[in-house]
């Protein structure tokens, strides 16, 4: 067959269904061939929105973006002009190995978040050849025929063929709050986007009922990536990006402190300006945590592989610190405490009815498309429902009954509605409606207490139970919400979902990360405890929907932090209690798969779904499990404050050492008849810093350091610094004495001999400051740690030693100087120990957690992931 010319989505909004599917050469039954997707494919490309593609380019302008950076190169370009062209050339190649270095590590990183995110995948329900079936998003092509449900991401510009009370969020595209109305019907032409209803449009979200439809323009084409290729979003800051920028701000002052003072008073004693220029920018490196960036995307990227191997995708980096922040954890029932195999186990008819024509009811109350005796589409019970052993009796209590009229299942309602045409009684109407037993109940005129009481043991049991019930008098054609009443219960639908093996030992483990796990479903609250006690999770309380409306704002967050299992809750309410909880100062975590999920899924700090949840859930969460399993989840926690402590080492050498160095330069230059060290012997033993810290990510982190959440506190991070860098000082004034009076060295042997003693002390401290424990050397680092710091000290003592160091301004060591500088160096890290020793031990009070953090808008946030989705690169978060 020949590929038909492309149709834009307004003018197949204007023409009948039959003639849009003619001029997409497809069939609502059959849909397209192989053979006719191919082709296209190849014409129009993969359904994806191209933008923000992070190349080389960009990292390496991120890197050379530092106005730090720009200002020495000109002061370097200025040095050669005036005829100091060795120092312009030592100091850039020393900037272009440490731009480089920086570039290395980052560019790595993004290609491994470029990666993972290439793993997270949507799908729909395709008729292809006849045959319906899940299908990848990015594989659609004008002329497929899909299914939508309840929280589908529309996956396309798509015409609809039928319709049950189908409601789109169209926000996304027209601004308006309330969902729109859709319906088959062709519009008239030359409507307006908000005035199609006869389409569903990429990026929108089913908000209520059910539609075929058929796949009209793909990708950019749409209304969607018109607008998406233009979005500039960006991503809400994190709190520990937020920490970062607080830190960063913190050494910037620091640094504009020093290299003001040093300019000042360089200048003020007669120094040429633009070599008092050149060393007090050269200071200002050395303060500034120029590779924090780079370190931290490192930590990021390692963790997300780490996390990947065990089964735990992040969509953006930064909430892998997040999800070590967290402690407590509110999660859905099904699927994840329990096996997430719902099948069918019994009925429990009433009323004189009988089993089989009970479970009869329940097939034609059902959202599950069954194509040649499988199920697929609708929710777990239905399908179960379809596919349990006995269902060919109860088929056929059913068959010539037909459906004309249906009221999709809402999380509101908590019910489904059919009105059937008996095929026994042809002009009789009769309606079906299942549901929650207590929405059903409630709905119904008379229950025995018999029947009330078979129900209290199923719960009791631990049983999900949907009860159905019927009308058959006053019944139309037609079918709403208000006719849901005065129904006949005819019985209990009896469904297991057995407690998980082990998820009472990933629940003991998450105690033990000190994670407060509480449980939020929609199920009855006796179902829900029993489950809970068998897993270990405390019932003492329990609160359920109704009661928590009956709460108001100010006694919510103290009910709720005294409360582990809330019961029949809707989704509004599972958003409620996140924000309670988040105000009482907890960082939450939300593990939800559902459609009914999604809103609590923005409300949290860290939203976690699984990988086979509805596409409105993975595309609110920021983190997808691939296997639905706590363990899997506490991996993830333990990796995200291994990084965090990671980071945390990185910060404390900037803040001690490094600080404390480039402090002890300060007060030199503005004493000694010459400088400590030229500005290029700074740049240099910055850069093998660095060097040295890059491998801070592979780092071990003590168990202790797991045990609990680790928070951003710049209060003990300037601390630290006043209590660190002095000591640094201390040493370093202590070796200048011994330099200009124990060997009275000239210039060239001082810089020398403060070179390395200064770069031994600021990179082996590591070892001290890496863990809490003391001695440190109860602590062992990771090897690349160990053999990168012990490698840049030894390159440290030979450069001065190397035919280098007459280019370099340096002078050959002595061995009786190196014996006192490697003296130095051990009673140093045996001060600093019994520093941090002290320090530690003494914690101030933490301070307290704010309140809230700012609400993320649920439209910009589906935005923005769903554009992210749908390229190849990720974002720069």
């Amino acid at each position: 067959m020949s590929t038909p010319p492309p149709l834009t989505i307004a003018a197949a909004a204007s023409q009948p269904a039959a003639s849009v599917l003619d001029a997409l050469g497809t069939t609502a039954t059959t849909g397209l061939s192989t053979t006719d997707v191919a082709a296209r494919r190849e014409r129009d490309g993969p359904n994806i929105i191209r933008t923000h593609r992070t190349t080389g380019w960009m990292v390496l302008g991120r890197q050379l973006r530092s106005p730090l950076l720009g200002l020495l190169l000109g002061a370097a370009l200025v040095s050669a002009i005036v005829g100091e062209g060795t120092d312009a050339l030592i100091i850039g190649l020393i900037l272009t190995v440490s731009v480089g270095l920086g570039f290395f590590n980052e560019y790595r990183a993004e290609r491994a978040a470029a990666a993972l995110h290439a793993q997270v995948r949507h799908v729909v329900t395709t008729v292809r050849d006849g045959t319906p079936g899940p299908l990848d998003v990015q594989d659609l092509v004008a002329g497929d025929v899909v299914h939508l449900t309840v929280g589908t991401i529309v996956p396309a510009d798509l015409r609809l063929l039928s319709a049950e009370h189908l409601e789109c969020d169209e926000s996304i595209l027209t601004g308006e709050s309330m969902p729109a109305v859709k319906a088959p019907g062709a519009v008239p032409e030359g409507a307006p986007l908000a005035e199609l209803a006869s389409c569903a449009f990429m990026g929108t979200v089913v908000h209520e009922g059910s539609a075929d439809a058929v796949v009209v323009t793909t990708g950019s084409r749409t209304e969607f990536g018109r607008i998406a290729a233009g979005l500039g979003e960006r991503a809400p800051q994190t709190e520990f990006q937020q920490g970062l920028n607080r830190f960063s701000g913190l050494l910037a002052k620091v640094a504009l402190v020093l290299s003001g003072t040093i300019f000042v008073v360089n200048v003020a004693i007669g120094r040429p300006v633009l070599q008092a220029l050149l060393f007090s920018l050269a200071v200002a490196v050395g303060v500034t945590p120029q590779l924090l960036p780079a370190v931290v995307s490192t930590s990021l990227a390692l963790g997300s592989r780490r996390l990947a191997e065990k089964k735990v995708l992040v969509k953006r980096l930064v909430c892998i610190e997040d999800l070590g922040d967290v402690d407590v954890l509110f999660t859905d029932k099904t699927g994840t405490l329990t096996d997430g195999r719902i099948s069918f186990s019994h009925a429990v008819p009433v009323a004189g009815q009988v089993a089989a024509r009970l479970v009869g009811l329940g097939l034609l109350c059902n959202e599950a498309q069954v194509h040649e005796g499988v199920a697929v589409g609708g929710n777990p019970l239905d399908v179960a429902l379809w596919e349990s052993p006995g269902v060919g009796a109860a088929a056929a209590s059913i068959a010539g009954d037909r459906r004309i009229a249906v009221s999709p299942f809402d999380h509101d309602r908590r019910l489904a509605s059919v009105v059937v045409v008996p095929h026994a009684a042809p002009g009789q109407r009769l309606l079906v409606t299942k549901g929650a037993p207590e929405a059903v109940l409630d709905r119904c005129r008379g229950v025995d207490p018999a029947a009330r009481a078979a129900l209290e043991a199923e719960f009791r049991r631990g049983n999900r139970v949907i009860a159905v019930g019927t009308r058959s008098e006053g019944v139309g054609d037609t079918l709403s919400a208000d006719d849901e009443r005065d129904l006949d219960l005819a019985g209990y639908l009896v469904f297991l979902d057995q407690p998980k093996p082990s998820a009472a030992a990933s629940i003991a483990r998450l105690r033990n990360l000190g994670i407060a796990v509480k449980v939020v479903t929609g199920d009855n609250p006796l179902v829900t405890q029993t489950v809970c006690r068998e897993l270990g999770i405390d019932v003492a309380a329990t609160l359920t929907g109704p009661e928590i409306d009956a709460l108001d704002d100010d006694a919510l967050p103290a009910a709720v932090q005294a409360t582990s299992v809330f019961a029949r809750i809707r989704p509004n309410q599972k958003a409620r209690i996140l924000r309670a909880e988040r105000h009482a100062g907890s960082a939450v975590a939300f593990l939800g798969d559902g459609v009914n999920d999604a809103v609590a899924l923005h409300h949290a700090d860290v939203g976690i779904s699984v990988d086979g949840a509805t596409d409105v859930a993975k595309d609110a969460a920021d983190v997808i499990l691939l296997e639905q399993d706590l363990d899997v989840l506490a991996d993830g926690v333990a990796e995200g404050r291994r990084i965090f402590a990671n980071t945390i080492k990185y910060v404390r050498m900037g803040t001690s050492s490094n600080f404390g160095n480039m402090f002890s330069v300060t007060v030199a230059a503005a004493f000694l008849p010459f400088l400590p060290m030229l500005p290029y012997q700074i740049l240099l033993n910055n850069l093998l810093y660095d060097a040295s810290q890059m491998t801070i990510p592979s780092d071990n982190v003590d168990e202790e350091q797991l045990e609990r959440p680790s928070h951003w506190d710049i209060g003990q991070i300037r601390r630290f610094m006043l209590r660190f860098g002095p000591i640094s000082s201390v040493f370093d004034f202590a070796m200048f004495a011994v330099l200009l009076w124990g060997f009275d060295a000239g210039r060239s042997l001082f810089r020398s001999g403060w070179f390395v003693e200064s770069l031994a002390t600021q990179t082996l401290v590591v070892f001290v400051i890496r863990t809490r424990r003391f001695p440190f050397l109860r602590s062992r680092p990771s090897r690349p740690l160990a053999y990168s710091v012990l490698g840049v000290v030894l390159v440290g003592v030979a450069i001065p030693q190397s035919p280098l160091h007459t280019p370099l301004g340096f002078a050959p060591l002595p061995l009786d100087l190196l014996a006192v500088i490697a003296g130095f160096v051990v009673v140093y890290l045996a001060v600093v120990d019994l520093a941090k020793r002290a320090f530690f031990r003494v914690r101030p009070p933490a301070r307290p957690r704010p309140l809230a953090r700012p609400h993320r808008h649920r439209v910009a946030r589906i935005s923005a992931r769903w554009t992210r989705h749908h390229h190849p690169g990720p974002r720069r978060d």
